[in-house]
Order: C-alpha cells, then sequence, then structure tokens
C-alpha cells in the first residue's frame, strides 16, 4: 500500500489551472499547509535557463515565499512543478531525482494534459529513489 499525502481539493484544481496555463513549459511552486495537509500552492516564478524542460525557483523566491509561509503559520510541505504536454508521463526525470533537495518535501508533478488518468503525481525522493505516494483530496 502507498503512503499516503492529503491535498485540499482546490490546490488540486490551482495545480491543473498553473499547468495548463502555458502547457509548452514547466511552471514550479511551493506546497503549504497544516499537520501534513497541504492546503496551499505558492506559484513561483521558473528561472531555469530552459524552462521547456527544466525548472527552477530563485532562491530570493525561495525566501520570500518562506516568508510568506511564516506570516500565515504555514509549514512547507513540498515542491510542484509541471512536465510540458509533450512528455508522454508526470514522474521524476532523472534531473528531477537528482535535483531534490528537500528529502523531507512532497513533490507533486503535474501534466498540463486534458485527458489524463492521473494529471498530478506525488513522490517522495531520498537518496536518489523516488516513491509514488496516493494522493487523498479532500473538500
Amino acid at each position: 500500500m502507498k503512503r499516503a499525502v492529503r491535498s485540499r481539493r482546490k490546490v488540486y484544481g490551482q495545480l491543473l489551472v498553473h499547468a495548463r496555463r502555458q502547457p509548452h513549459r514547466e511552471f514550479c511552486g511551493i506546497l503549504a499547509g497544516q499537520d501534513g495537509l497541504i492546503t496551499q500552492a505558492f506559484p513561483a516564478n521558473n528561472v531555469a535557463a530552459d524552462p521547456v524542460r527544466n525548472y527552477e525557483i530563485a532562491p530570493k523566491e525561495i525566501v520570500r515565499l518562506m516568508g510568506k509561509l511564516r506570516k500565515r503559520r504555514l509549514g512547507f510541505l513540498g515542491i510542484c512543478h509541471s512536465h510540458p504536454n509533450w512528455l508522454d508521463t508526470n514522474e521524476p526525470s532523472p534531473k528531477d531525482i537528482a535535483l531534490a533537495y528537500y528529502s523531507e518535501a512532497i513533490y507533486f508533478i503535474v501534466t498540463p494534459r486534458p485527458y489524463a488518468t492521473t494529471p498530478i503525481r506525488a513522490f517522495s525522493i531520498r537518496d536518489g529513489r523516488a516513491i509514488e505516494l496516493e494522493i487523498q483530496v479532500l473538500p
């Protein structure tokens, strides 16, 4: 049985909207909440040199977003990004795994494909290994 992560339905919907806004490039952001429940997604600018194939959040923006979390008394729970619609699957790429710096974070990967069976997938990435998590979408 897969370990589960809990997310509010509105966050799930926001991530799909962000991914579909520019389906040919990767979007990124930070996931936050309380008691292990993801209640908010904070979009970030993708400053990667090639945003069609990678994502990167600028260190200054991470600091700014973490400040927002503290003000709202939310905990950092994860990172989200999309894989462009030309990719077949929304699973961690070798680069995603190599750049997974936050071992306690949940990594959500979104596909903008409108008819995807699993448009959002969650992973725990530690020690070079990605393990898929079940997403429980709550009201």
